[in-house]
Order: structure tokens, then C-alpha cells, then sequence
């Protein structure tokens, strides 16, 4: 599985709570650079998994939009949200 991403910090990468595994390609002028990640387990259709990635953004972290607080229904957590799509491989 590829995300793609541009000037972000991982830190861990976790399938279903399992530790995943993850290293980061080649980087490219204005794709970004590519994160790969490898499944801890083989991944059947229908089966539903959830990927946890503890990460840290910078400023030059493009197509990264953070929501105040206030902005949000709840009033009470920053919201972060992407232009980008996954792009399963």
C-alpha cells in the first residue's frame, strides 16, 4: 500500500492495532514522496482494516488543511483533513 505524502515526520504505522512495517521512497519535486507501507497480516476482500499513522506535519506540509477547535461541530478538537487520495497498489 502507497500513500503519498510531502515533508511529514512517521513515527509508527499500525493495521488493525498490529505494527506495520514502512519506509519511505523516492522523493520527487512536486509528487511528494511516496510511503510505503507492508501489511502485518494478508488482507482478504471484505476484510476491513484501519491504519493508524503517528506522524508529524511541518508548515511546508502541502495538501494539509488543520480545522481550529472552533471550526469544528464538536468545538472541542482540531480536525486535520487532505486533498490527497490513497493510492492502492
Amino acid at each position: 500500500q502507497v500513500l503519498d505524502t510531502r515533508d511529514v515526520q512517521v513515527f509508527k504505522v499500525t493495521v488493525n492495532g498490529q505494527d506495520a512495517k514502512f519506509v519511505f521512497g523516492e522523493k520527487h519535486s512536486f509528487k511528494g514522496t511516496p510511503l510505503e507501507i507492508t501489511l502485518p497480516f494478508e488482507l482478504r476482500r471484505g476484510q476491513e482494516a484501519i491504519v493508524e499513522i503517528s506522524f508529524e506535519s511541518s508548515p511546508k506540509s502541502s495538501a494539509l488543511q488543520w480545522f481550529t477547535p472552533e471550526q469544528t461541530s464538536g468545538k472541542k478538537h482540531p480536525f486535520l483533513f487532505s486533498q490527497c487520495q490513497v493510492e492502492w497498489i
